[in-house]
């Protein structure tokens, strides 16, 4: 069997409602030779045949258990015999061939390109993402914070056309399989973030380039409900990121003074469902900061506690 020009590795955790538009979408908008891989997370049965009779062209990878975002994908990106990967969420829709716009690009760029993602769009129209410069241990802190601004316009973001950028965003983005296997894939250390920076990274690091394309464009979705999962999923975020940055002690001791505060407003505030579930984070993230555990050790200890 002739091998695939691309390999689009879509990552579901029992979202049907998610999934059906994405599946929809590449459908409707790619054109260059492609596999379909994705990987279902957790199923139920009856999901699980109803999208495998829908979708009959799609390579389905069943995946129990406990795995984050680099682990479950990676369960599919091993499996990708195209020469690009499209690694893409499954809450976004394509809308336009964003596919076949990308690996235009690629013809475009020079020969140490290794990635690049399309402009990243809220379904308002909002620019959640176009292109992303690099990130340091003092802006992780500031994003914190909420004072990261990544659609104000810098040398490596929001500029036109197709630029050179910095890291990625998980959302989307296309990639050369054979530089995304040198790297040894996601990086499976992190659970929720910061695998797509991290992968950035070390692409620059590697001597790669990696660019984004203000032309194409993705709708991502992104709810922005608080999961009941969030006590356990913050903690194995802040984790992942306190590897990434390699621990630093102040940016420690800020996370765990930060969420001190927050524990203590969760107390006086009304014992709504959500504010104890705000407070019950808090006090998990506390307890993360100066853990040696690993992001995954973390969010199944907090998910069972």
């Amino acid at each position: 069997m002739e091998a695939p020009l691309v390999s689009i590795v879509i990552v579901c955790m029992n979202r049907p409602d998610n999934l059906y538009p994405c599946l929809e979408g590449v459908r409707a908008y790619t054109h260059v030779p492609y596999e379909t891989l994705v990987v279902a997370y957790r199923f139920s049965p009856e999901n699980l045949a109803r999208a495998q009779a829908d979708f009959p062209w799609v390579r389905w990878i069943v995946s129990e258990g406990v795995r984050g975002f680099s682990e479950n994908n990676n369960l599919a990106l091993r499996q990708a015999r195209g020469k690009y990967c499209f690694v893409v969420n499954d809450d976004t829709l394509l809308e336009m061939p964003v596919v076949d716009r990308l690996v235009e690009d690629f013809g475009r760029l020079p020969a140490d390109a290794a990635a690049v993602s399309p402009c990243i769009r809220f379904p308002d129209g909002r620019v959640q993402t176009c292109g992303r410069g690099p990130w340091s241990a003092w802006r992780y802190a500031r994003h914190y914070l909420h004072g990261v601004d990544e659609t104000r316009p810098t040398p490596w973001t929001m500029r036109e056309g197709l630029f050179r950028t910095y890291t990625l965003n998980g959302a989307c983005f296309l990639i050369r399989t054979e530089a995304f296997r040198e790297a040894g894939w996601f990086d499976e250390r992190y659970f929720f973030t910061p695998e797509d920076i991290a992968l950035g990274h070390l692409l620059n690091d590697w001597g790669h380039t990696v660019w984004a394309d203000a032309d194409v464009s993705i709708t991502h979705v992104a709810g922005g409900s608080v999961s009941s999962l969030e006590a356990a999923i913050k903690p194995a975020r802040v984790r992942g990121s306190l590897l990434f940055y390699g621990e630093p002690l102040p940016l420690k001791l800020f996370i765990g003074c930060f969420e001190a505060l927050r524990v203590c407003k969760y107390a006086f505030l009304p014992r709504t469902p959500r504010n104890v579930l705000m407070r019950r984070t808090a006090v998990n993230v506390l307890h993360t900061v100066f853990s040696g555990a690993s992001p995954k050790e973390i969010f199944i200890r907090c998910s069972n506690g």
